[in-house]
């Protein structure tokens, strides 16, 4: 169950909770307790609630945290091997994401607002290809796509070739989409075609 948050004004009491079951079941509650008109409800009970909720949101985040610390960990590593098996020349950012330029290109680099066209090949540590479009490409704006592309595809130029080595974290995070589960490490193969 995770606590989204926890509203207390002067006569009521408001909690927002999800209940999660199995990652993709997910239960929401709005709760509202007007506190002036409960009348077994007494002050000292209403402190105890307020410090059992307290104390149940420090611990959801606590654990939340530990988390994604362990996943980016995860990640990294996956990545890490990856590079390492390929040999590849990789350049980390900070955020937990990798790039490879093979082919810088020439001219101005995009920006999160540009409108880009890009061939890609996106695929799994394992090889499977998972999404792949033509020697065309796709003309989109970056501000629309996950934020791995975001934040890698502006290292390039308009012609530049690559790689983007993208965390779970960047991608699709721990609920995935459709064909790449949650938590999957994302590599693409990029061609900067075009930008607007």
């Amino acid at each position: 169950m995770t606590c989204y948050f926890v509203l207390i004004c002067r006569n009521d009491l408001f909690i927002y909770l999800r209940l999660t079951i199995l990652h993709n079941v997910k239960f929401d509650f709005l709760y509202r307790m007007n506190t002036s008109k409960v009348i077994y409800l007494q002050k000292k009970h209403f402190m105890k609630l307020k410090y059992l909720l307290s104390f149940f949101i420090l611990v959801s985040l606590f654990f939340s945290c530990n988390k994604e610390k362990r996943q980016a960990k995860k990640d990294n590593d996956i990545i890490e091997k990856y590079i390492s098996s390929n040999h590849l020349n990789a350049i980390a950012t900070g955020s937990g994401l990798y790039y490879v330029i093979d082919l810088q290109g020439t001219g101005t680099n995009p920006n999160a607002s540009s409108q880009v066209t890009v061939a890609y090949k996106g695929y799994f540590t394992d090889g499977s290809v998972f999404d792949q479009s033509d020697a065309a490409g796709i003309t989109f704006s970056l501000s629309g796509v996950i934020e791995g592309w975001v934040e890698g595809i502006p290292f390039f130029k308009k012609g530049g070739k690559g790689k983007l080595l993208i965390p779970s974290k960047l991608g699709y995070g721990p609920d995935g989409t459709s064909g790449i589960p949650g938590n999957s490490v994302l590599i693409f193969d990029i061609t900067l075609l075009d930008v607007r």
